[in-house]
């Protein structure tokens, strides 16, 4: 079982979560950095409100089964090496096995697969191989060999009046829209970088705040899933906000 450590700052884990660059496979060792038995959480903010049926049906494009196949770390910066102190990235690659909700009129179908900006590792004092697993509190680090459940929508490319450019891509809505789904199970798997089991968090609700998807369909399969969403009814003021926010910020 591994420690976690939550801590505030949750910078470095927001580079680590959007960071590119060159695998540094040669390195690291094949299984990531080090064999380290804890995770460093931090605490995040959604981009959009992710928990309950209501925020999948009104933000996401789609809801989708996804299989984590791969991982690829990524180099820390010259400046961090340089340091002895800074952040290694991640990128999982994600086959998506099953759709089990798709919005009408969604701007792109659902991708078959995609590569996933995770949460990588932290390290200091030079000591590169040993770097400690980092993660966002109440989510998954979403690792290979995992299934999960995950609300996402398509970011088209946008640009800012400052000149910066960001790619189009597939993005989560937030801390609730990736959840364990080891063996059709909803709650049953790895969340925080260790493996729950969906019967224990059911047993545990009462330190789950949130009552979202997770904690009320725990331990039930894909068709609860469909059916909730199905039951759901989408903000369309906030649709109608989000989609005129985007068309702003547009590069088209």
């Amino acid at each position: 079982m591994r420690k976690r450590t939550r801590i505030a700052a949750a910078a470095g884990l927001a580079a680590a979560a959007s960071a590119t660059g060159i695998a540094v496979a040669a390195l690291l060792a094949p299984t990531g950095p080090g064999a380290a038995d804890e995770v460093l959480l931090g605490l995040g903010s959604d981009n959009y409100p992710s928990t309950t049926a209501e925020d999948w049906v009104t933000y996401a494009d789609h809801v989708v089964v996804v299989e984590a196949v791969s991982e690829e770390t990524i180099a820390p910066s010259a400046a961090e090496v340089e340091r002895g102190e800074g952040i290694i990235g991640r990128t999982v690659s994600l086959t998506v096995e099953e759709v089990l909700w798709s919005r009408d009129g969604a701007p792109v179908a659902a991708p078959a697969a995609w590569d996933f900006n995770a949460s990588g590792w932290h390290f200091s004092e030079g000591d590169i191989e040993n770097a400690v697993e980092m993660g966002l509190a109440d989510s998954p680090r979403v690792e290979v060999g995992h299934e999960y459940v995950m609300a996402i929508r398509w970011e088209a490319a946008t640009c800012s009046d400052d000149g910066d450019f960001t790619p189009a891509k597939w993005r989560g809505l937030g801390e609730g829209s990736a959840v364990p789904f080891d063996d059709g199970v909803l709650g049953n798997g790895e969340s925080e970088g260790t493996v729950q089991d969906a019967e224990a968090f059911a047993a545990d609700a009462d330190v789950h705040p949130d009552q979202g998807v997770e904690e009320i369909l725990v331990g039930q399969g894909a068709e609860a899933i469909v059916s909730a969403l199905e039951d759901a009814k989408p903000d369309t003021a906030a649709q109608a906000e989000v989609e005129e926010f985007s068309a702003m910020h547009s590069c088209v």
